[in-house]
């Protein structure tokens, strides 16, 4: 094969090569290497690990700041049976307070079993129909819940080898695609390449 024909196949052939080869370590070096690792006096670590910190402050603030508030949760709640909530957490509560009473020799005669459940639902029904507890839950979200910091938390101590298998399972044809575009970009360099020196 005479030099000038074997240019048209390798330079081609060797842009390509490299475009896909880099592209695949683009691709690799978003996660990897998890950890920190030291080559030559320079430090190596995935972008995404190393940047994980202002990555879950980011999610975080956008998600507590334009997705999801106290008050789309207790809207959330709506739907949740809040009454036989509100029934089951008055019944562990107020139990041992009424063996007590139960044992006082005037008071435990009116306190049946009857007359408590009839009670606690009605305090429940109360409480859910009157809009109380969902106005409670609003109030008590916005007081002690900040979404965004919960979220933020939530990305920091998220494994780094598990946010790239998350990533990968989502993603994973679309980064193919850009290693595959990476040797289409090289080929055609290569073929400029050749193109150019035949000329010369």
């Amino acid at each position: 094969m005479d030099p000038a024909t074997s240019l048209w196949i390798v330079a081609p052939a060797a842009g390509a090569a490299i475009g896909w080869a880099t592209n695949a370590l683009a691709v690799r070096m978003l996660f990897r290497p998890h950890q920190p690792r030291r080559v030559l006096g320079l430090t190596f670590q995935g972008l995404i690990a190393r940047r994980q910190e202002d990555l879950a402050a980011s999610i975080g603030s956008v998600v507590g700041e334009h997705l999801l508030d106290a008050r789309d949760l207790a809207r959330a709640l709506e739907g949740a049976d809040l009454e036989g909530l509100v029934d089951e957490a008055l019944a562990s509560g107020l139990e041992p307070k009424l063996a007590e009473l139960r044992r006082l020799p005037l008071v435990g005669g009116f306190l049946t079993d009857e007359r408590v459940a009839d009670l606690r639902s009605s305090l429940a029904r109360g409480l859910v129909d009157g809009g109380q507890l969902e106005r409670l839950l609003e109030r008590g979200l916005d007081q002690g819940l900040d979404v965004g910091e919960l979220v933020a938390s939530r990305v920091r101590a998220f494994p780094v080898a598990r946010l790239e298998e998350l990533v990968l399972q989502v993603a994973r044809r679309e980064l193919r695609s850009i290693e595959a575009w990476g040797a289409v970009l090289g080929a055609l360099v290569g073929v400029a390449q050749a193109a150019l020196l035949s000329l010369l």
